[in-house]
């Protein structure tokens, strides 16, 4: 009498690897196991070795959708790199001073930086350039103009919702207000704008493009110079002004015509 003997089943089918890898949200290892499996095989490497392998991988796929993430809710118009920057159109800029923000030190301090100078020099160029840079580095930021800003928050307030839309410009580690004082400002949007720098104020970090220098400011904020001496020293207290002199790169056509 023969006796009919069977291989036993492997603990876990591969079906089942699979769906416990999907449960757990692994993309990465759910796609590459099997074919990083047979690299090792050839390899020779230890399992601790596979296993290594296929977190590192998993791990770079989250830090990229983590990245991409932050860029994308930062709200960049458009993207832009300090390698890309003009550096040679500027008659007045501190190389050195603009550089030495990418490291970011400013971030961590919580303090400010401000970009003055006429349109066209550059200005919201390297605030996003800053800004895309943070983001790579793990900082949540935000882009907005100075008047979407206020007119968001007139919004919120009408609606009763105030408090719940401050929240957004004061969460970030990073915010970034866009021309403050291309368009003229009521005592309702200064005061908002008000409200916006006085709780990020040691709280987190800003950057403001303008093209105003700080004496022209309280033609900003409505004429009110009580306001915009309060918002100057909280500005400023923790700041880093950077100058840049020069005409419009975007006239550069008209220019050398």
């Amino acid at each position: 009498m023969s006796v009919r003997t069977t291989m036993p089943e492997p603990p876990t089918s591969l079906r089942d690897v699979e769906h416990h890898l999907t449960a757990l949200k692994l993309p990465f290892i759910a796609g590459q196991y099997a074919e990083i499996a047979q690299l090792a095989a050839q390899k020779e490497w230890s399992h601790i070795d596979y296993l290594a392998t296929l977190l590192e991988g998993e791990a770079n796929l989250r830090r990229d959708r983590a990245t991409q993430s932050r860029i994308r809710l930062a709200r960049f118009p458009v993207i832009k790199t300090l390698e890309q920057f003009r550096w040679d159109w500027p008659t007045r800029i501190n190389r050195l001073q603009v550089q030495n923000h990418f490291r970011l030190e400013f971030i961590k301090d919580k303090s400010n930086v401000i970009l003055l100078g006429g349109v066209g020099l550059g200005k919201t160029h390297l605030a996003t350039a800053l800004g895309y840079a943070a983001c790579l580095q793990g900082y949540a930021v935000l882009f907005a103009s100075a008047i979407d800003v206020i007119n968001t928050l007139a919004a919120a307030k009408s609606a009763g919702r105030l408090k719940t839309e401050l929240k957004k410009y004061t969460k970030p580690a990073l915010l970034i207000l866009d021309e403050l004082g291309y368009l003229p400002i009521d005592k309702t949007g200064a005061d908002l704008l008000f409200q916006v720098i006085s709780l990020r104020y040691e709280q987190g970090a800003i950057i403001i493009t303008s093209n105003r220098a700080f004496k022209e400011w309280p033609v900003l904020f409505n004429h009110d110079s009580t306001l915009t001496s309060a918002v100057l020293d909280r500005l400023l207290h923790h700041a880093d002004t950077i100058i840049i002199e020069g005409k419009s790169f975007r006239m550069k056509d008209q220019i050398e015509s």
